[in-house]
């Protein structure tokens, strides 16, 4: 091919794809949910579509494709077609902690392109109402008195509950039976219904239980109080200064979406989230919201990047991997 056709060509494929991106969305987006419906990431993810929906002039459809701890879905955005209408939602145990638990085929830094940072809640501790122990003080006793005889309910091997589980029985020297559940929806009823003694939660599934009395909240980890539960005391507060865990969410695309398909999607997120409506139903969920600063597509990668060095050593030393 002589040089002149070959910028023909390359012009050629430059001007359909601007046009494509010109035209998103001309159709309805699906976003995937990695995860099984009834916790966290399921709700944030209900409620952000329905906020992008008159931004986007398109329909944001809701699919949640459970499986490997997330894994499954996170793979199939990742391979999917790079044209805006496959999105993912994730979050740190999907996108950050995945890659070193599991043996993914592909690089979560490398075949996702961020879209942005949607918002993020601090971890809570939580157990069956009927637990002995009142405060976090009598609850760190009462574990590690009673070492591999209490159980504790996780998203999966690998997920953000697992994870901090794991920190937090390291750091007051426990020792925890987990049990692994396909979300966090399930090990919340069976906290409810006494089958499991605690799990690593957000005050967004666990909440209204907690004010219900269904369940027993002991310790927030963040640094601020939770507005859903504002008589849950921090880590600082409660005398583990500094064990902060949150659990975030954000939107990734396929490696090679266009760059103004990218940026559609990010206007769309961030509007949304912004709206009344939508940032009230989140903030009402537990959620607490990034700078503006940060919910750029690249606010999202640097913050990613972080996180993934941050984490990775201490699952690592942990010895947190699916076999």
């Amino acid at each position: 091919m002589t040089k002149a056709l070959l910028c023909c060509a390359l012009a050629g494929v430059l001007s359909v794809s601007a046009a494509r991106a010109d035209d998103f969305p001309s159709r309805y987006v699906t976003l995937v949910v990695p995860l099984a419906t009834g916790g966290s990431t399921d709700t944030v993810a209900r409620i952000v579509a329905e906020g992008m929906r008159p931004f986007l002039g398109q329909t944001v459809v809701v699919e949640n494709t459970p499986g490997a701890g997330g894994a499954t879905g996170v793979i199939r955005v990742a391979r999917s077609t790079p044209d805006g209408y496959t999105v993912q939602i994730g979050q740190w145990g999907t996108n950050v902690a995945a890659g070193v638990v599991h043996n993914l085929p592909i690089d979560l830094l490398k075949d996702l392109e961020p879209v942005g940072l949607i918002a993020t809640q601090p971890s809570l501790i939580v157990g069956r109402k009927d637990l002995p122990p009142n405060n976090l003080k009598e609850l760190t006793d009462w574990l590690k008195a009673n070492p591999g005889k209490v159980s504790v309910g996780t998203s999966g091997v690998g997920s953000p509950s697992h994870v901090f589980g794991a920190f937090f029985q390291n750091t007051i020297g426990a020792k925890f039976e987990f049990i692994p559940y396909r979300s966090a929806g399930e090990s919340q009823k069976d906290l409810i219904g006494g089958q499991v003694d605690m799990i690593i939660d957000t005050p967004a599934t666990s909440g209204q239980n907690v004010k219900n009395g269904l369940i027993k909240a002991y310790v927030l980890a963040g640094k601020d109080r939770s507005p859903v539960l504002p008589d849950i005391p921090t880590v600082d507060e409660a005398g583990l200064p500094g064990m902060y865990f949150y659990f975030w969410h954000a939107l990734w695309v396929p490696k090679g979406t266009p760059k103004p398909v990218i940026a559609k999607l990010n206007d769309a997120l961030v509007k949304a989230v912004n709206d009344p409506v939508t940032h009230d139903r989140l903030a009402k969920a537990g959620q607490e919201f990034f700078p503006a600063s940060m919910m750029s597509p690249d606010g999202l990668a640097k913050f990613q990047r972080e996180e993934t060095e941050k984490w990775w050593p201490v699952i690592k030393a942990q010895g947190i991997k699916v076999q």
